[in-house]
């Protein structure tokens, strides 16, 4: 299992739904609008680096089952507390090293992760692997910001442990899902210069 960043999480799981929710909620409702009309009941989908469910939660609803995982045990924690859903399940797992049959999943969905893996690579990989023919991936996404600001936010992170380990910009972050495999639909640009986000979809 990649632990790069893993402490960290594991020590702002407490605060991560509270400071989303003051911060990034918008943001967070233009990534669901997005994504909403792309699914239905008959679809079983796979969400990487849930959080604490801040797009497992109001997305869930619309699909037959929500598999939502985290690499981070605090996060899993938070996020099973408020969950009253049989469509919705979460659990630990290695994005990296997963273990569902291939073909499993008719979408998946990685919010802001792998920017911050050391080998996004591998998860692409297992991605397609337990991707059906033709699914869905929607992989919305930090992307680097050339302003002060972003910067800042950046630099102030790291001595917490938070490691941005890829910095693409949108038209390096299409090439880079393209390569591995993905056919990108849509793009755009969400977010202000401080956290601007690419949200992508593609597919298999």
């Amino acid at each position: 299992m990649e632990n790069d960043n893993k402490s960290f999480w594991q020590r702002f799981a407490k605060l991560y739904s509270p400071i989303m929710e003051k911060s990034s909620s918008r943001l967070y409702r233009d990534i669901c609008d997005r994504i909403r009309p792309n699914l239905n009941r008959e679809m079983n989908v796979l969400e990487l680096a849930c959080g604490t469910g801040q797009l497992s939660y109001p997305l869930s609803g619309r699909v037959h089952l929500w598999e939502a995982t985290d690499f981070s045990e605090a996060m899993i924690a938070e996020a099973k507390k408020n969950n009253t859903s049989r469509r919705l399940h979460f659990s630990v797992q290695d994005a990296t090293a997963l273990p569902y049959a291939p073909e499993s999943f008719d979408a998946v969905v990685i919010s802001n992760a792998l920017h911050i893996m050391p080998h996004p690579e591998k998860a692409l990989s297992e991605i397609r692997r337990v991707l059906k023919p033709g699914g869905a991936l929607f992989a919305p996404t930090f992307i680097h910001g050339e302003s002060t600001g972003f910067r800042l936010r950046v630099k102030l992170m790291e001595p917490a442990g938070f490691h941005t380990y890829h910095k693409w910009n949108a038209e390096e972050f299409m090439a880079f899902i393209a390569r591995h495999g993905f056919e990108v639909i849509h793009q755009e640009t969400l977010g202000g210069s401080l956290a601007p986000l690419s949200y992508l979809a593609a597919r298999k």
